[in-house]
């Protein structure tokens, strides 16, 4: 039975990863794996990579969806809609405090250099993010090499990661099939 205690852990756990993390999905990957994986035992890191690919390929943003995604799996819609409250209440929040605030302060060069030390911090957990999310993804060669292709087809083709989702669900498909791939 669902219990209101599932629920608010669900709403408080998300609301911890949703106030202390800056910098957007990908940002949030290591603290989410950290809560969400090794901490709450709520999902695999293969299952964690999975919600976050399909948040990724899905409309809205890949935080909430993943979110909404751990929610589900623990509690059904009540669990979705309280990590989903739970991840978007203190972003809400802090954006109505700051946008109120900085308006009048955002000429100031202290903040310029804050914000500017901010996005190298950002650069180095997306990077970790990536290097996770890498060696979690690329279990055998088929999937080194179209990780590779599907990064340069991003990259440098300008293809929309829509397309190279669909294109990964055929290439996966047709890989298990002959024996390449995971299942």
């Amino acid at each position: 039975m669902l219990s209101l205690q599932k629920l608010l852990e669900l709403m408080f756990t998300f609301f911890k990863l949703g106030l202390f993390t800056f910098g957007g999905g990908y940002a949030m990957l290591p603290l989410l794996e950290r809560e969400v994986v090794q901490k709450k035992g709520w999902a695999t890191e293969e299952q964690l990579l999975d919600y976050y690919a399909i948040g990724q390929s899905t409309p809205g943003i890949i935080a909430v969806n993943t979110a909404t995604f751990v929610g589900y799996f623990q509690a059904g819609l009540p669990g979705a809609v309280s990590a989903t409250l739970g991840l978007v209440l203190p972003s809400i929040s802090i954006i109505l405090l700051v946008a109120s605030i900085l308006k009048q302060y955002m000429e100031l060069a202290v903040l310029e250099h804050a914000f500017a030390g901010i996005r190298v911090a950002v650069c180095a957990l997306v990077s970790f993010s990536i290097y996770r999310l890498a060696k979690a993804g690329a279990v055998d060669t088929f999937s080194l090499i179209w990780m590779i292709v599907s990064f340069a087809a991003i990259a440098f083709l300008n293809l929309s990661p829509l397309w190279i989702v669909l294109a990964s669900l055929i290439a996966g498909n047709l890989a298990a099939g002959r024996g390449k791939a995971k299942p």
